[in-house]
């Protein structure tokens, strides 16, 4: 019984626990009014509005004390004025508990909390005050879900509770009962989580957003979502199994030089629980212990790190304005656990780039896809200064290691000095072997298996396959049905329809020779054949330094394509005399002499 108090207010932190009618259906109190303040009811409606649980809890604990049998003797009364928009904009200074204190002193009524600084603040002000530690006893809840090797547990209203069990590359998921999660206890142990948090100086909320919020509490790192945001109530805890030191991954010495010798970049790439996360805390943990300065860049900050290191979240949720900080705070070396926005890759490479070592976590399936994240977001020659080392990380264990470098030179597989351009080279860093490039193809840049370019009679090659794409790209504005055909390495053939040949050539061929300027290969033009033009009669002359091609007057002012057996010599318009000049000494010149000579030359109209 609350002995000769006849009236009882409660905050807000003893609504959301729903103390109140459990207190009631105890036989703990009874014959009471209860003056809910509006200050509260305020309060629970905000919180329930940006879709906290703690607000849905409060509103309904309030009606139940509500419908409660009558024989408990209980009333329920709305009490008070409604806060002014200071007091609101005050409520996280304490401004809202000082006003309930109010009402429960005014009232001579005694106050209910779960707070402990409410209660200890209402004691010293002479408020009468009764305590009650919104905790549950068994501790947070969760942890009954957890074995030796439980990586992961995952709670849905209405499904069997599972959890992800087993070390770094052989998890599987088990169910751990065959009961499906009831909404009443899920949202228990919720509430056990939120309430410990408040109280366990090692806990916090690393993030609240309307239908999700994500708790750091202790080890775990617990993500619950809730309806509109996600289908159903869910949680999710994650505890790391495995702390390693550097040493225990057995690396090489050229190896561990590699990492930590210098100021540098590098970054930790891998699938999904491979243990990227793990390793970056291991060497986070070297460094400090070589007297090192490290900072670690994470959200949610779950990385097992020693005390000497200093754990930064986003600051106003801005990478930015964090590294802003870390920088006055001088750091030798930075993790930044999980570099996943275009933001984060600049901030990552303008960080880089000041000087401070980085040793980034990424999620990709191989580690040349690490590398090619970057690509686009920073400019190419950039990427090398950024991070010149790859680390890939399998089942726990690393696995391949790459030298990114950059070097200006022509790319295996082209053949003309003239397209020497700068190439990121992307080597096995134990054997010093060549096995990608990236560079600037066209218009974009691409990544190329340097093994498969060196296949010189595939015709998967991805040299010829990038050559075919840029130019397909560039002249299907022209003729979508345009055909390519990559004959060598270092020639290609183009067949189209017989009129746009000369809007693909150019005049004086310019457009073809920027065409194998700008993609490395010879180019030939044909007409589809059953786009081809009837054959016309002609006559050939000549007459001082040009040759003549008489086609009679007929033909004056249509194009007309000449051809050497198969190969396109000239597409052109006839003069108005009939005839077509060419100067001896030109290309085209000789070209028409050869076809002549041979009985092979051909005029279309």
């Amino acid at each position: 019984m609350m002995g000769k108090h006849k009236k009882v207010v409660p905050d807000t932190s003893v609504l959301i626990t729903q103390k109140l009618s459990e207190l009631v259906k105890a036989g703990k109190l009874l014959d009471v009014k209860i003056i809910i303040p509006r200050f509260v009811m305020d309060e629970l409606q905000a919180q329930a509005s940006r879709g906290r649980d703690t607000g849905f809890r409060g509103l309904e604990e309030v009606k139940t004390l509500r419908n409660l049998p009558k024989k408990y003797k209980i009333t329920v009364e709305i009490d008070g004025r409604m806060p002014t928009a200071e007091e609101i904009n005050l409520a996280k200074k304490g401004r809202i508990d000082a006003l309930i204190k109010e009402v429960a002193n005014k009232k001579k009524a005694l106050l209910i909390t779960g707070d402990y600084v409410q209660a200890l603040v209402g004691e010293a002000e002479g408020v009468a005050v009764k305590h009650y530690p919104s905790t549950y006893e068994g501790g947070v809840g969760i942890e009954q879900y957890f074995g030796k090797d439980t990586q992961s547990v995952h709670l849905k209203v209405g499904v069997n509770p599972m959890a992800k069990v087993g070390k770094p590359g052989k998890v599987k998921l088990v169910e751990l009962s065959d009961k499906p999660v009831k909404e009443k206890d899920l949202k228990k142990i919720i509430e056990s989580v939120t309430s410990k948090q408040r109280t366990d100086e090692n806990s916090f909320i690393e993030m609240h957003k309307h239908g999700a919020t994500v708790v750091q509490l202790g080890d775990y790192r617990i993500t619950i979502t809730r309806p509109p945001f996600s289908d159903a109530l869910e949680m999710t805890a994650v505890k790391p199994i495995a702390k390693k030191r550097l040493e225990d991954y057995k690396l090489s010495k050229a190896v561990i030089e590699k990492i930590i010798g210098t100021s540098q970049g590098v970054l930790i790439s891998g699938s999904p629980g491979s243990g990227k996360s793990t390793f970056a805390a291991a060497i986070a943990n070297k460094l400090a212990e070589m007297g090192k300065i490290v900072k670690t860049f994470e959200q949610p900050r779950d990385l097992q790190v020693d005390s000497r290191i200093t754990q930064y979240a986003p600051l106003s949720g801005d990478w930015e304005k964090t590294s802003e900080i870390l920088l006055l705070a001088r750091p030798d070396y930075t993790i930044f656990d999980e570099v996943r926005t275009t933001r984060d890759f600049k901030v990552f490479a303008d960080m880089r780039l000041a000087g401070v070592g980085m040793i980034g976590v990424v999620h990709s399936t191989d580690p040349v896809s690490a590398i090619q994240r970057f690509v686009g977001r920073i400019e190419l020659g950039m990427i090398p200064h950024v991070m010149n080392t790859v680390i890939y990380i399998d089942a726990g264990k690393v696995g391949k290691i790459y030298d990114v470098s950059l070097s200006v030179r022509v790319p295996t597989g082209m053949k003309d000095d003239d397209l020497a351009r700068p190439v990121v080279d992307i080597r096995d860093f134990e054997t010093g072997q060549l096995e990608y490039e990236i560079y600037t193809f066209g218009e974009e840049n691409v990544v190329i298996p340097v093994k498969d370019v060196e296949k010189k009679n595939s015709s998967e090659s991805p040299l010829r396959k990038l050559a075919a794409d840029a130019l397909y790209k560039k002249l299907s504005r022209i003729d979508k049905n345009i055909k390519i055909e990559v004959l060598s390495d270092n020639r290609i053939l183009i067949k189209v329809r017989n009129e746009l040949i000369p809007k693909i050539i150019g005049k004086k061929g310019a457009n073809i020779e920027k065409l194998e300027k700008k993609i490395g290969f010879s180019i030939s033009v044909e007409p589809i054949e059953e786009t081809m033009k009837t054959e016309a009669p002609f006559d050939v002359y000549e007459k001082g330094a040009s040759y003549y091609i008489d086609l009679g007057s007929e033909a004056a002012g249509k194009f007309v394509d000449i051809y050497d057996g198969k190969n396109l010599i000239l597409s052109v318009e006839v003069g108005k005399k009939g005839t077509i000049k060419v100067k001896k000494k030109s290309e085209i010149g000789r070209k028409v002499l050869a076809a002549v000579a041979s009985g092979r030359m051909k005029v279309f109209y």
